[in-house]
């Protein structure tokens, strides 16, 4: 099986992630097709496009956008698959809708994505858990890389470019090279904010 343009992917397990592990018991976070943060976002690739080349293997593991897997109702309230279902458990993905693959046990950053940690607060009259628009970079990219900015790298991101995903056991933010607007001296005082909730999912 070949697809011209688009890569074939599947889930990874379920196609929605809203089941937390309590003790010995399973809770069920969410309920709501449409809820976009209970979407599974892991999936394994089963055919990539024809047309061009990529470093994205068949049977790697991906990180992918969100409406790939998404249910939604329609205007008369059935339930519909999202645009990319093709058949059974696959569905087509841009090349655009992959952010991170996984070769050898290791996180690859696709194009010109790349994922940050948010940098918890120490502000004592604060109540935000973390510090807005500072990060620690945690999978970097070439473009990134030939700049100097790399893993461990603390950076400053523009508003509202950042996309919340869970990878492995940590809370990361997902955005493009050209978001991020500042990079400063890391002189190791700032603490990476990693919330219980993504170590248990």
């Amino acid at each position: 099986m070949e697809s011209l343009y688009r890569f074939i992917v599947q889930p990874k397990g379920e196609r929605y992630d809203n089941e937390k592990k309590v003790g010995d018991k399973s809770l069920v976070t969410n309920t709501r097709i449409e809820t976009f943060q209970s979407v599974s976002k892991k999936a394994i690739v089963i055919a990539v496009p024809k047309a061009y080349k990529t470093e994205i293997k068949v049977g790697d593991e991906v990180i992918i956008h969100h409406n790939v897997f998404r249910r939604f109702y329609d205007m008369k309230g059935r339930e519909k698959n999202s645009a990319s279902f093709f058949k059974d458990d696959l569905f087509f993905c841009d090349i655009e809708q992959i952010y991170l693959y996984n070769r050898n046990d290791n996180w690859i950053c696709n194009l010109n994505y790349c994922f940050v940690h948010p940098v918890a607060s120490i502000d004592q009259f604060s109540t935000l858990k973390e510090v807005p628009l500072l990060g620690i970079i945690k999978y970097s990219n070439k473009s990134l890389e030939a700049l100097g900015i790399t893993p461990g790298t603390l950076i400053t991101f523009t508003p509202n470019s950042e996309f919340e995903f869970v990878v492995g056991d940590e809370r990361l933010y997902c955005m493009k090279s050209n978001d991020i607007a500042l990079t400063h001296d890391n002189k190791g005082d700032k603490v990476k904010y990693n919330p219980s909730w993504a170590q248990s999912s």
